[in-house]
């Protein structure tokens, strides 16, 4: 059975087109320094009664770059009022290359509620490849189980 070259092209198209989704995110970005916004939820909303599902959050701050450490100057913890709960650091704090810092707030902590926030600000000296910045949100309740990943949004590029 011989395959016409229109079919040919329009099969290299698909695979083509079905390939692209597998190579998004592999594009290197470098910064000097940025603030990142990274939602957190200390709860989520459950059942026909919306009874709050408390959760624990953890912040990571990846460094991603092989060569180059960055410092983060300020992890600040705001609630869903948008008031400052807490300042987690006191002074900045270098990441060595391929090193992560965490936050941790536990499952009873709901102070910030379910819009609050952690906001991130890092500097790598020289420009540096971004780092990851995510929360991770758990909760386990009895035989129920929950949990997602948020990523860290630029809000200010240096």
């Amino acid at each position: 059975m011989r395959i016409s070259p229109l079919r040919i092209v329009l099969i290299a198209v698909l695979i083509l087109a079905f390939a692209l989704p597998a190579l998004a995110g592999r594009t290197l970005n470098m910064s000097s320094g940025q603030k990142v916004y990274v939602p957190i939820y200390s709860h989520v909303y459950q059942g026909p009664k919306n009874q709050p599902y408390n959760l624990s959050a953890l912040l990571s701050i990846r460094n991603v770059d092989t060569k180059n450490s960055i410092t983060v100057k300020f992890v600040k913890y705001y609630n869903d009022d948008g008031e400052l709960v807490k300042n987690y650091f006191d002074s900045p704090v270098v990441i060595p290359p391929m090193g992560t810092k965490e936050v941790h707030i536990p499952e009873r902590n709901t102070d910030g509620g379910s819009g609050a926030n952690f906001t991130v600000r890092w500097e790598g000296g020289t420009k540096v490849a971004t780092p990851i910045i995510q929360a991770v949100m758990i909760g386990t309740a009895s035989t129920q189980g929950i949990s997602f990943v948020c990523n860290g949004v630029v809000i200010e590029e240096d």
